[in-house]
């Protein structure tokens, strides 16, 4: 069952994932048009924690806030209920057609979004059938001394149920996976209809906890949302249970069937928090910023500085700071490419380790950054205005791009030389340090460049490339000529050197492209390099 729930939400987010983060991110406007899009995210994916991570992604871009977040979450919960509702009806009898038209549509289909369609049709088909089988397990069991013995115990202690309830719930990491055991349970006839609702309790408190335990050590934005939600789950728990007798004395009005019981008060529960909490998220939401404050700006290398959201409406004023923000952006990275060179001589692991939450720091900043420029008015932009917005864009994604070729590139080679112990030789580390020296005098070259936009300043730095292209093609001979030699230290280090020689190459010429805009703006770029045909 578990497999079968995990193959229909992989199924889903290969193949609807962009679709699903796009409806999310359109209904965001309102509070019920928020928790319509968790709803129906949840119907599909099965699983309000894959729609809590979804969001999650949403939060750290800065795109969606706090209360309109809960709503969502608000929707997920109920969706999971729905997906419950469904699956507790007797559709055992559908199980095997889905298995094979899901096998056949898999293995058959050569279009990658129909395989996913299949996979999601097995995955329908497993949890079915793993349905019938928990009922048909439990059957003989109900007779057993094992159960016999803790049913007394369960059945006097409803704080031991909601514990059971929750750890079951944390274990599978699917609060759906765990109420359908609890209602196959239940239809089996062993376990009473009062421990069963305590169970389904505890199990919407420990649903919560995977989604919690993830965005641990992530932006307090993130993990707001998870945290929000648990508190909605306490707060419904510590209402609802003091009345579990009398909801179970209830439940039979709508039904004899224990199955469509358990599922009814399942979905009740998670409806009532529903009403009661759609229109007090914003304050749940204040709540949450309380219980986890945003940290000193100081402490966020990776929170914006400069950009206003109430100048968005000012073009020039917007721009302007949107270039203040860029060059923070680049002293980030600045002080990663310095910091590089001493990680890959002196095996820095604590450097190492600044370095890459340097590039998270980074890729927020870009982020923010191009989201507030697509705010800007566009109306009152001056075509002055327009290309210059997209000159910072373009600077700020080739800073993006340095910090992924130092944090995923450079930085992993660090790791390979320091686990393996290599050594590189005089001469290599000698060739490895004058590329790196070049780099920083063009990055910072390059910033002047981004400022002043000086066009004498643009055509230096791009005759640098140049000069930088014969220097890196140099080294790279000078290397193998050590390897004809025999030289001991080039051997070993040899695939690590002459990487770290082309990604020197590859960040000076992320940096060279600042001069593009200008100097074509100038009239000083030919339209090709290729020569006209003789």
């Amino acid at each position: 069952m578990l497999w079968g729930t995990y193959m229909v939400q992989m199924g889903i987010s290969r193949a609807y994932g962009v679709e699903l983060r796009r409806w999310i991110g359109a209904g965001l406007h309102n509070p019920v048009a928020s928790m319509l899009a968790g709803m129906g995210a949840t119907v599909l994916l099965q699983s309000s924690t894959a729609t809590a991570l979804l969001l999650t992604t949403f939060a750290s871009q800065g795109i969606i806030q706090a209360a309109p977040g809960l709503a969502v979450m608000l929707g997920a919960d109920v969706g999971t209920t729905l997906v419950a509702q469904l699956l507790s009806l007797d559709l055992s009898w559908f199980a095997p057609l889905l298995l094979l038209m899901g096998v056949a549509l898999h293995r058959r289909s050569h279009i990658s979004e129909r395989q996913e369609v299949g996979r999601v049709m097995i995955g329908l088909g497993l949890t079915l059938f793993a349905l019938r089988h928990i009922v048909a397990a439990v059957q003989p069991m109900r007779e057993g001394g094992v159960l016999q013995a803790l049913l007394p115990t369960l059945r006097d202690d409803l704080a031991l149920q909601i514990l059971v309830g929750a750890l079951l719930a944390w274990l599978a990491h699917s609060s759906l996976a765990s109420v359908l055991l609890v209602i196959s349970l239940g239809h089996a006839g062993a376990l009473e209809p009062r421990v069963a609702l305590g169970l389904v309790l505890g199990i919407n408190v420990g649903g919560v906890f995977p989604a919690v335990v993830a965005t641990l050590g992530q932006a307090t934005a993130i993990r707001r949302l998870p945290l929000g939600n648990l508190f909605f789950k306490l707060a419904g728990v510590a209402v609802v249970a003091p009345f579990v007798g009398q909801a179970a004395a209830l439940l039979p009005l709508l039904g004899a069937d224990p199955a469509r019981q358990i599922a009814n008060f399942h979905t009740a529960f998670n409806l009532a928090l529903a009403v009661v909490f759609l229109f007090l998220t914003p304050a749940v939401a204040r709540l949450m910023r309380r219980v986890l404050p945003d940290p000193p700006a100081s402490q966020q290398p990776g929170a914006v500085q400069y950009l206003d959201p109430d100048a968005a409406r000012l073009p020039g004023v917007a721009i302007a700071l949107a270039e203040q923000e860029t060059l923070r952006m680049a002293v980030l990275v600045e002080t990663m490419l310095r910091n590089t060179l001493e990680v890959l001589r002196d095996d820095n692991t604590r450097l190492r380790q600044e370095v890459e939450d340097m590039d998270d720091a980074v890729d927020k900043l870009n982020e923010a950054i191009k989201l507030y420029l697509t705010r800007v008015s566009r109306e009152t932009m001056a075509d002055k205005d327009g290309r210059r917005s997209i000159e910072i864009i373009t600077f700020a994604t080739n800073l993006e791009h340095m910090g992924d070729i130092i944090d995923k590139n450079l930085m992993e080679l660090a790791t390979k030389k320091t686990r393996k112990g290599i050594a590189f030789s005089a001469e290599g580390e000698g060739d490895i340090i004058r590329l790196h020296e070049h780099v920083m005098r063009h990055f910072v070259l390059a910033k002047a460049v981004f400022t002043g936009r000086d066009v004498d300043m643009a055509r230096r730095l791009h005759a640098a490339k140049t000069e930088f292209r014969d220097l890196e093609r140099q080294c790279s001979e000078r290397h193998l000529e050590r390897l004809r030699g025999g030289k001991l230290e080039s051997i070993e280090s040899s695939a690590i050197h002459l990487d770290i020689l082309r990604d020197l190459k590859r960040l000076d010429s992320h940096i060279v492209s600042v001069v593009y805009p200008i100097l074509e703006e100038a009239g000083l770029l030919h339209a090709s390099r290729l020569k006209e045909k003789a």
